[in-house]
């Protein structure tokens, strides 16, 4: 470590990213420690179309002393209780990726190896029975579980729907109320230390200039700060997530609120559906090499539920990550880190994720080359698995319809994937270690989902009475059941909660 201490540190962009990275510094720094900045031009405007998130945002919530039913009324939220994928392994097939277990381990063996046991029998029904989550979300129900729930009782894994535009002033006003000093500005230029590259200060289009030591780039995809002044690098994983393009547009609510997004696959990629208490968010992810704007266009307005409410808005990307997240003096967060389409919505984790990653390395004594070369090594094994949870959906596939699935389904694939999906095949068993975000229950939704059906399971499930299985089994699926059919309404539940109030 050298130099001297930082005491600034500054946000380049708003957003959802910039405004994360500003509460959850402010908040960390207690207003003492050192300074925060955040500058951003109204003129400039965000992407914001990642509406669903994954359960870890509660974590963020929580480290920030946020009220939930607070929150859920001001960016007009709804809750998720996990992802409904249609289409995807073949057409007129559905699936469901839950948030939480399957059932309970046994004498440490994993739930579904005791399934797959009675199941070979003829015996044991769907795997679906045994996840909460799932019971619940197909029957349009939701209740957010108790704290202090007794042992043996299964929680209620679930995130959140909301708008992202709302989440992002949410956050503003949590951080300027901590002492976060907003700049209205465009940045005209980048500057760098001569003696060793470091970024020194930014000058606006007024000419106005802003010092500091640390420096966080959250301005999307033009990565102003990491990609155009320090030439970080770009990682492209187009190769195996050839979808480039994105259209997003906002209908009226037309059903009840369902505790879930929804991925529906089409010829040339995939629609998600977010329903919101006010609205319900669309778009349509796809590779352009496939089909048109235009086709794209027509193909999301003709799958939605209601109303548009506006325009599609259109979004071009390129699949992948920034070599280093940290260079130097600069991180970059969401956009300007790299982009993983939102199939399975950790766009916003990703920022969560990074920010609290920095927390846990800030170098408040100054520039440390350690804490950067640990914090890229971390965010790599991140970003890595994550590809190769998404690339799962893609290439475990059936379908032979249009040339996008015949090429998922028959392109090589990381080696990291491959043995995933080897060792799943064989004996059921999922790799995955500590820290890892997709946790067992995630894989083994989306590998039976995808179609990949295991030839056999772990053995040690055959070591308990059948009689003894066959009951535990049941107890757990009567038990999800009971629960289930005493919750409200997903909609009953906002509304004697956490209604939002009508928007002006």
């Amino acid at each position: 470590m050298d130099g001297k201490p930082y005491r600034k540190f500054v946000v380049v962009g708003g957003g959802t990213s910039g405004w994360i990275a500003a509460a959850t510094l402010i908040h960390a720094l207690k207003g003492k420690l050192a300074q925060v900045e955040l500058v951003e031009s109204d003129e400039i405007g965000t992407v914001g179309v990642g509406e669903a998130t994954i359960p870890p945002i509660q974590f963020l919530n929580s480290i920030l002393g946020i009220d939930e039913f607070n929150f859920i009324r001001k960016t007009q939220a709804t809750f998720k209780l996990g992802i409904q994928f249609r289409n995807w392994g073949r057409q007129g097939h559905e699936y469901f990726h839950p948030f939480g277990p399957y059932g309970q381990s046994i004498e440490g063996v994993s739930f579904h190896n005791y399934w797959m046991r009675l199941r070979a029998n003829g015996e044991g029904g769907e795997l679906d029975a045994y996840a909460l989550a799932t019971v619940a979300a197909k029957a349009g129900k939701f209740a957010v579980p108790p704290k202090d729930l007794p042992p043996g009782v299964p929680g209620l894994g679930y995130a959140y729907h909301f708008d992202a535009g709302l989440y992002a002033r949410y956050l503003r006003a949590y951080a300027e109320a901590r002492g976060v000093q907003r700049t209205e500005g465009k940045i005209a230029k980048v500057e760098l230390r001569p003696e060793d590259g470091f970024v020194s200060g930014l000058t606006l289009s007024d000419g106005r200039r802003i010092e500091g030591d640390f420096f966080i780039d959250c301005s999307g995809f033009r990565g102003l700060l990491i990609e155009e002044a320090l030439q970080a690098g770009f990682e492209d994983w187009s190769h195996w997530l050839p979808c480039d393009r994105a259209l997003a547009v906002p209908c009226e609510n037309a059903e009840p609120l369902t505790p879930y997004t929804r991925s529906t696959a089409h010829a040339a990629g995939w629609q998600w559906r977010i329903p919101l208490q006010h609205r319900t968010g669309n778009g349509y992810v796809y590779c352009s090499a496939h089909i048109s704007d235009d086709e794209a266009a027509a193909t999301l307005l003709a799958n939605l539920d209601g109303k548009p409410l506006a325009d599609p808005r259109p979004l071009r990307f390129t699949a992948g990550r920034r070599k280093k997240s940290w260079s130097k003096n600069v991180v970059a967060l969401g956009l300007a880190g790299g982009f993983m389409e939102p199939l399975e919505s950790t766009s916003i984790h990703l920022v969560q994720s990074g920010a609290m990653r920095l927390l846990s390395l800030l170098p408040l004594g100054g520039y440390d080359p350690a804490a950067e070369a640990e914090y890229n090594r971390l965010t790599q094994i991140e970003y890595e698995q994550i590809r190769d949870f998404i690339i799962l959906h893609y290439c475990a596939t059936e379908r032979d319809d249009a040339p996008l699935w015949n090429h998922c389904r028959t392109m090589a694939i990381p080696d990291s994937l491959t043995h995933k999906i080897e060792l799943f095949r064989n004996r059921a068993k999922i790799a995955r270690f500590d820290e890892q975000l997709f946790a067992e229950p995630s894989w083994l939704a989306v590998f039976l989902g995808q179609g990949i059906e295991p030839k056999d399971y772990d053995r040690l499930a055959d070591a308990p009475a059948y009689d003894e299985v066959v009951a535990a089994v049941r107890r757990i699926g009567q038990t999800n059941a009971n629960l289930v059919a005493r919750l409200p309404t997903h909609e009953a539940f906002i509304a004697a909660t956490c209604k939002a109030e009508a928007l002006g």
